[in-house]
């Protein structure tokens, strides 16, 4: 009875959300809404890698894996019937993908963000909210999620870099990809569209599909590319704030009228074993809605996961996986973004980090001392970015590991082979 509870109210909320997600924004773009249809399961392709020009290292996709023809539903024909998306190239069936509501474009990336410093940004965004930090070649931002649960994709160029920063609220992914492929840089947009629950965004060249949660192009002209996944944390801004006092925030003054510092998916966290838009099976090793630290290893053939349960009563977990050598950290005080209506008063998650260990040579190993985290090998004290703090190793840093924070039913959909820590 709990479960079709929760479910009726957030089906009443993401109608609600819709509803204003397509309202009139600043322009005055028109309102439009859309019906939901069902979804299947799927896996994707590994995930690319930036080389060393720092451009996406591009491989041509593997043309056996390549689906033709288009099989697409009345329903799905209707709703993209003006796209220019090649539907007859494509990696998966169109019937996994359903409608999550709003049209195209419905939720609105922001393709020209503008930014703050940290002590403007005070004056709207509390010490504990969360921000997807991002540092890059000496630039460091922080992407507000009290902007990104409305906006879901910013067109953004970070240290010279075209990046795009994602999050998806349905399963509490927040991906930043480089917007590089094949030479030429690619702006992304929400196609309205779901699948396993996940983002599906579109590139405004060629109108591929891309999946959100992989960076993988799905349906269109680059089904089978990939996009670079580049490193990123979901922090709260007073981290942000005291580790990058110079760093910059995303505005608010986006161009579209929102409520910012609202959660349009109020009690999302506590939906239980039944997630919104999503008719997959669950992996029972863990609750569907268990948030879990993710780590691809390509490299390794691994994919990992970390529940938080563990590592936040524990602080720090030190682990070897396959040859790569990995820390994991957690530091409390990073409100939830899918908790209660007001995002600040939301229930405290805390923030993840996961880095190499190796420094100049040497392996340090990690534990947690009251509030902070410090090495065994030295005593210096470390923060979430894998910076030291304090002591001898004050002023370096630890080489950061691609991770992501997500619900476990996402994860396991998309990763289906994943290794969980301590189970």
């Amino acid at each position: 009875m709990r479960k079709k509870y929760y479910g009726l109210i957030l089906l009443v909320m993401i109608v609600a959300f819709a509803a204003v997600a397509c309202g009139p924004a600043a322009d005055g773009e028109p309102a439009l809404r859309e019906e939901v249809e069902a979804t299947a399961v799927s896996t994707p392709l590994p995930p690319a890698t930036p080389d060393a020009a720092g451009d996406t290292a591009v491989t041509a996709p593997n043309e056996a894996a390549i689906l033709t023809g288009d099989d697409r539903s009345d329903r799905l024909r209707s709703l993209t019937r003006s796209w220019n998306t090649n539907w007859e190239r494509r990696t998966i069936a169109t019937n996994e993908i359903l409608s999550g509501g709003p049209p195209r474009d419905g939720i609105p990336s922001i393709d020209a963000p503008l930014f703050i410093s940290p002590q403007e940004a005070g004056d709207w965004l509390a010490d504990n909210e969360p921000v997807i930090a991002i540092t890059h070649a000496g630039d460091a931002r922080a992407y507000p999620l009290q902007i990104l649960t409305w906006h879901e994709i910013v067109n953004d160029v970070v240290g010279e870099t075209p990046m795009a920063v994602t999050f998806c609220p349905l399963c509490n992914s927040a991906v930043v990809f480089d917007r590089r492929l094949n030479g030429e840089v690619y702006a992304f947009g929400t196609s309205g569209l779901l699948r396993n629950s996940d983002l599906i965004m579109y590139d405004r060249t060629t109108e591929t599909l891309w999946q959100q949660f992989t960076g993988e192009g799905i349906v269109g002209d680059l089904a089978g590319y990939q996009l670079a996944f580049l490193p990123s944390a979901i922090v709260s801004f007073a981290d942000f704030r005291a580790a990058h006092p110079d760093g910059l925030v995303l505005s608010r003054d986006t161009g579209f009228s929102r409520r910012y510092g609202e959660n349009p998916y109020v009690g999302y966290d506590a939906i239980g074993q039944n997630p919104f838009l999503y008719n997959g099976p669950v992996d029972g090793r863990l609750p569907a809605m268990a948030r879990v630290v993710t780590v691809n290893l390509p490299a390794e053939g691994l994919d990992l996961a970390y529940p938080l349960t563990i590592l936040a009563e524990v602080g720090v977990i030190n682990d070897r996986q396959g040859g790569q050598d990995l820390v994991v950290f957690h530091t409390p005080g990073t409100s939830s973004a899918l908790d209660a209506r007001d995002i600040a008063a939301g229930a405290d998650v805390g923030a993840t980090g996961v880095f190499d260990p190796n420094l100049n040579g040497r392996k340090l190993t990690f534990t947690r001392e009251g509030d902070r985290i410090v090495d065994a090998q030295t005593g210096s004290a470390w923060n979430i970015f894998g910076q030291a703090v304090s002591g001898p190793l004050a002023g370096e840093a630890l080489t950061r590991i691609v991770h992501a924070d997500h619900f476990w039913f996402s994860w396991a959909a998309f990763r289906p082979d994943t290794l969980i820590y301590g189970g």
